[in-house]
């Protein structure tokens, strides 16, 4: 579940937060979103399906400031051990999702979680 502050604000229409991030060490990302239930980002969610990425948890909860959320990881399975992604696959994969956000104005900026946080 990604912290949002507030549920007033979106970083483009029915989304509230956007985090791409891969676990240690850090070649296969995940794409994680807070987005709005009642305003979804359609275009977005049909451009990640193109890219290859698959819904993988949903979890709607109620934010403390009464406002409704819809959490979704996505995540695309690669060629390497485990379905890692490959270095080339990596590069591809980040560049397609850094034009798939910022078409509408969102600045991603991809990070490895530590390992208590991928693992918790």
């Amino acid at each position: 579940m990604l912290f949002l502050k507030s549920t007033s604000v979106t970083k483009a229409p029915g989304i509230y937060e956007v985090d791409i991030a891969a676990k240690p060490p850090g070649k296969t990302f995940g794409v994680f979103l807070a987005t709005d239930p009642d305003n979804p980002p359609n275009s977005v969610l049909a451009g990640l399906a193109e890219l290859g990425f698959q819904n993988t948890h949903s979890e709607a909860y109620t934010h403390k400031d009464r406002g409704k959320v819809l959490d979704l990881h996505f995540q695309k399975d690669g060629t390497d051990i485990f379905k890692g992604w490959k270095t080339e696959e990596c590069e591809e994969n980040l560049k397609a999702i850094d034009t798939l956000f910022g078409n509408i104005g969102i600045t991603v900026t991809p990070r490895v979680m530590s390992l208590a946080e991928a693992y918790a």
